[in-house]
């Protein structure tokens, strides 16, 4: 099968589509043929050596992916040949054919197309994992995301909208429209406004009840300052930087509770719970059409240097697809 293998790190140029042997599921995974896959922020630090993927005999980039269910192991029993599937794995998207556990794959909902189903998994997941699972978000209450225009942040917004909060957002001034359709209440421009000043008065110095963050770096004393009492800060990222200095005083006045959580090093069982999770409450939201991917752009699966360029422009707003021949 054809595979994009890192055979060292670097720029773009690093990004090589090689020959190597397809996978084989084991006793409890399937085999996929991958229809697409898409981009996250962790595979431009991987590609760079700052984000190391699973040990493996070959090191192939990628989260997330949706495909066809090519081969069952001798004791998977979920799911039949052709079944269409997505998901999130721990490395080996951008390839022709990767292997899962059955009990990690997610069916793609009947509405939405194979290619497209790619920008879902690994964005809806971290937005539902933190708003919901960790940060217990709740109708009535506010929250706050960072980076509203990404692919977490543009799924983020539509389920904080379901639960019933209210919801601000920071991006770029090109992307507020499309955060603002999706039901953010407040939009904030990070280059222009201060986003501290902009929660005071839009709740009254009360602050918001969750923050979803994948900036670090500095943003985290804003966010404490943004915070009400007994809030929640979820850091799923760090676009910013790893180090920073807080007010503790500050953090244990208000109560707060800091989360930090990513995916990739979860347990196998984390993940399968993760999945079931997701299955149950949130992909019936998608085959109602209540819920929707925001995809970008797409490429062919022979420009995987062209999207990392565009992706390091932060230009896209939602997903960038990496379509499989």
């Amino acid at each position: 099968m054809r595979a994009v293998v890192l055979e060292e790190y670097g720029s773009v140029e690093v990004l090589r589509i090689r020959s190597v042997p397809r996978p084989v599921a084991k006793s409890n995974e399937v085999l996929i043929k991958v229809a697409a896959t898409a981009l996250n922020r962790a595979d431009l630090l991987q590609r760079r050596g700052l984000y190391p993927g699973p040990n493996a005999e070959y090191e192939i980039p990628g989260l997330e992916f949706s495909g066809t269910i090519e081969s069952v192991g001798a004791n998977a029993s979920l799911y039949q040949k052709g079944t269409e599937v997505m998901g999130i794995v721990s490395g080996g998207g951008y390839a022709e054919y990767l292997t899962v556990e059955e009990k990690q794959v997610i069916p793609v909902p009947s509405n939405i197309q194979l290619v497209e189903a790619a920008a879902i998994p690994e964005v809806w997941i971290t937005a539902f994992d933190a708003l919901i699972d960790k940060g217990a978000l709740r109708g009535g209450q506010r929250c706050l995301i960072h980076a509203g225009g990404s692919g977490v942040g543009t799924a983020g917004i539509q389920i904080a909208k379901e639960v019933g909060a209210e919801v601000a957002i920071t991006a770029s001034s090109q992307k507020l429209e499309t955060c603002t359709l999706l039901g953010a209440d407040l939009v904030i421009d990070y280059h222009t406004e201060d986003f501290v000043e902009e929660i005071k008065n839009w709740t009254e110095s009360k602050g918001v009840d969750v923050i979803l963050d994948v900036i670090g770096g500095d943003y985290l004393e804003k966010n404490i300052r943004c915070t009400s009492n007994k809030g929640t800060i979820v850091q799923v990222g760090s676009l910013g930087a790893m180090k920073t200095e807080i007010n503790l005083g500050a953090l244990l006045q208000k109560r707060l509770t800091l989360v930090g959580t990513v995916l990739r090093s979860r347990s196998t069982q984390e993940k399968i719970a993760l999945a079931e999770l997701f299955i149950s409450l949130i992909v019936p939201k998608f085959e109602k059409g209540i819920f929707k991917p925001v995809i970008d752009s797409r490429y062919s699966f022979s420009e995987i240097a062209l999207a990392h360029t565009y992706m390091e422009s932060n230009k896209n707003i939602g997903k960038i697809l990496i379509e499989l021949p």
